[in-house]
């Protein structure tokens, strides 16, 4: 797809995700609210061979860990078309919007938000984002909203805890910080299955991918 004579937009290797190539390629995605921005990101319309036309943002990360965090070659972000995603710390809804992109119409976003001064951006993002429904609560007390959440696909904390990085101890090098904190999420049952730097982007922060309660693999067995 290419828009206008400058730009060209192909997929990237996340479903819902794309790269549009110009004079600087850009991560962005196809935007819900055509003619809608965010934070005044930038914009880019291109043309389909059959004369319409669709609308994409440009991505940045240096505004949103989990762009950083794709840019960064992380396996799988697990959020895709038609997913379900519980989105802990949506802050002002800045990557919400991007991941209400990526999930899309057939998709749905909650995003909890503790901050009120910050939820209400998110409320107004959500009055034109259908698929995001916003919870203006303290993600670290699940009890008080669970009955606002249905089953989801996903869930993605970005939530600012004054124990996390090097906040817990300045004198500690980020990745034995990161090691402890991989370590908290296996005693929870949780099982990481890679882990990726956010550098150059967020100083001395990761993002840890992984698994709730996984099967275990069956071994393969000696003849197979």
């Amino acid at each position: 797809m290419k828009g206008g004579s400058k730009a060209v937009v192909v997929p990237h290797r996340h479903d819902g995700v794309f790269i549009s190539k110009s004079k600087e390629d850009a991560f962005c995605t196809r935007n819900m609210v055509p003619g809608e921005s965010v934070y005044g990101e930038k914009r880019v319309s291109v043309q389909n061979e059959d004369g319409t036309k669709v609308e994409y943002r440009v991505w940045n990360p240096f505004r949103s860990k989990l762009a950083a965090a794709v840019l960064g070659g992380v396996d799988d972000i697990w959020i895709a078309p038609g997913k379900r995603v519980l989105y802990l710390g949506a802050a002002s809804g800045t990557t919400v919007s991007y991941v209400s992109d990526i999930v899309g119409p057939e998709g749905l976003v909650y995003a909890v938000e503790f901050s009120h001064r910050s939820g209400k951006d998110l409320v107004n993002i959500a009055k034109k984002r259908t698929n995001v429904i916003p919870i203006i609560e303290d993600a670290r007390h699940p009890a008080r909203y669970r009955m606002l959440v249905g089953m989801v696909d996903v869930i993605f904390s970005d939530v600012a805890q004054p124990d996390q990085a090097n906040c817990i101890d300045c004198t500690i090098p980020a990745e034995a910080v990161f090691a402890s904190e991989v370590d908290k999420l296996k005693a929870e049952q949780l099982k990481p299955s890679e882990q990726v730097t956010l550098e150059p982007f967020e100083r001395d922060h990761a993002c840890v991918v992984g698994g709730y309660r996984m099967p275990k693999k069956q071994k393969a067995s000696p003849w197979s």
